[in-house]
């Protein structure tokens, strides 16, 4: 009988409704864990719940509104969590936005949205995970990142920041939390098959896949199966580290 990699395990993972989050979502509610759904689309969290309940998953996951990039909604969210559960294991910070643009032509707005919902919020959710997981003395946090942060790209300074920041960020909480055993890690994804890429049009996505070096995009799958080693056991010696899933388009 196949031993489920989370078992017993709680985990909360954000922008969880749709792409990577979803796939991760349902990577670990295969491997045991019960799923905590946070999201800002009550539509697609209810249609979560759905599919998760149609593959017997009924009693293993949840959904929760939440916009990250409020402190008082982070702050309700968790209230309301820990209300229901007595432990926090894996934390996934995977909600992030774009809003790309020239520096010269962007606005304030612009770039202050990207930072709070992609770097802010990282902030808000770990302080809170943080705690309980330091008084259990083990945990799991993984902050989605990528690959741009580790290269640039023209007309995403506010996203290359914002991920650049999280990879910076995981590492100093890194330092931090080891001494109690919880581990922070980073994935960063590479060109990744999802709805934000598909709004690329078929000649931008042409021709960026011809620079990955596997000639293809990757799954949203490839990176949940990333984020499971990270929660899981199986990388127990692995902290302040960023898991590069990218098909070889950013080797050092």
């Amino acid at each position: 009988m196949k031993e489920n990699l989370l078992n017993n395990k709680t985990a909360v993972i954000t922008g969880a409704t749709s792409g990577i989050g979803k796939a991760i979502a349902f990577e670990f509610l295969n491997e045991g864990a019960t799923v905590m759904a946070v999201g800002i689309s009550q539509e697609r969290g209810l249609q979560l719940l759905e599919e998760a309940s149609e593959l017997g998953f009924k009693d293993k996951v949840f959904f929760e509104l939440c916009d990250v990039s409020s402190e008082q909604g982070v702050d309700a969210f968790f209230s309301k969590f820990f209300e229901q559960f007595s432990s926090l294991d894996v934390l996934v910070n995977n909600a992030g936005i774009t809003r790309d643009g020239l520096l010269i032509r962007m606005s304030l707005d612009d770039w202050k949205q990207v930072l709070e919902t992609n770097l802010q919020s990282c902030f808000y959710t770990c302080q809170h995970a943080c705690k309980k997981m330091m008084k259990a003395k083990q945990g799991r946090i993984i902050n989605l990142s990528s690959i741009i942060a580790l290269s640039g790209n023209a007309g995403q300074t506010n996203y290359a920041a914002s991920k650049g920041g999280m990879i910076s960020f995981s590492k100093s909480l890194a330092r931090e939390m080891a001494s109690r055993n919880v581990l922070v890690n980073c994935i960063a994804p590479g060109f990744i098959q999802t709805e934000m890429t598909e709004a690329l049009g078929e000649d931008k996505i042409k021709m960026t896949t011809e620079t990955v070096p596997l000639k293809r995009m990757g799954t949203a799958e490839e990176i949940a199966r990333a984020a499971l080693f990270l929660a899981s056991n199986l990388s127990s010696y692995i902290t302040g580290q960023v898991l590069v899933v990218d098909g070889g388009l950013c080797m050092a």
